[in-house]
């Protein structure tokens, strides 16, 4: 990408940053396969529990979720900064047509250069997997075994892995509406992360008997009944991100 020092260029160069006339370097890009390849769900867990650890310090700054609407699509965008790692920046995704394009922007808090152009696709999913995991860390029982997950889509692959590096999982029971989608990400899943991972067949037996349920769904209406959840049961709650989206009801809650 022209005007952009690309991961392989670093690799080729030692991890040097090409340096044009004028001595400024170059904003660094990254696909994703860059981003797949160079970020673990480990590493993203503890960046996550950091920046929560900061913003509650007060000392990040967090802005809502914008979104601009056009007749073909919106785009959405996330600003925040972290001053004391000198660096702020915006996360802008558009969605036109059922096509979903995600890149984040990543700025020098010292002197407001762009220091890095990031497909975040990926990017976006081990965020929100490791999000859950942190609560999940701080929040779930210790000896929490059993996991129950709604949705069988792109962001519920992170959402157990994340689950898995913080809590010893025995078993995960998954439901998503399409029975064919949901037998191939239990395949899926129990191959990557060495656990069972079993088809729910209906939203009760995710919910009964589970320590830990995540909901990562575009459901616009409550997915379980939440008087279903047992005392001392762990809730995710990682899905709803419009206003008439709602994947709990006043129980869960």
């Amino acid at each position: 990408m022209e005007g952009y020092a690309t991961a392989a260029y670093l690799g080729n160069t030692g991890g040097a940053i090409a340096m044009p006339a004028g001595g400024i370097p170059m904003p660094l890009f990254l696909t994703e396969d860059d981003v797949a390849r160079l970020l673990t769900i480990a590493e993203a867990l503890e960046a996550v529990e950091e920046a929560f650890r900061q913003h509650g310090q007060g000392s990040a700054v967090n802005r809502p979720r914008a979104r601009v609407r056009v007749p073909q699509g919106i785009l959405h965008v996330m600003a925040a900064g972290l001053p004391p790692e000198g660096v702020l920046g915006f996360k802008a995704y558009t969605a036109f047509g059922g096509t979903v394009r995600f890149h984040v922007h990543l700025y020098s808090a010292e002197d407001g250069r762009l220091l890095a152009l990031m497909e975040a696709d990926r990017l976006g999913q081990i965020r929100t997997g490791a999000a859950s995991g942190v609560a999940t860390r701080y929040l779930a029982r210790p000896e929490a075994s059993v996991v129950g997950i709604f949705g069988t889509g792109w962001q519920a692959r992170s959402q157990l892995q994340a689950l898995c590096a913080v809590r010893k999982v025995r078993e995960v029971r998954a439901y998503g509406r399409d029975g064919v989608r949901r037998a191939a990400f239990c395949r899926e899943m129990e191959a990557a992360l060495g656990v069972p991972v079993r088809p729910a067949p209906e939203p009760r037996a995710v919910v009964e008997g589970a320590d830990i349920v995540t909901t990562i769904t575009t459901a616009k209406t409550p997915v379980f009944d939440g008087r279903w959840l047992e005392p001392g049961t762990h809730l995710n709650a990682a899905g709803s991100n419009f206003p008439q989206k709602q994947e709990i009801d006043e129980a869960a809650v």
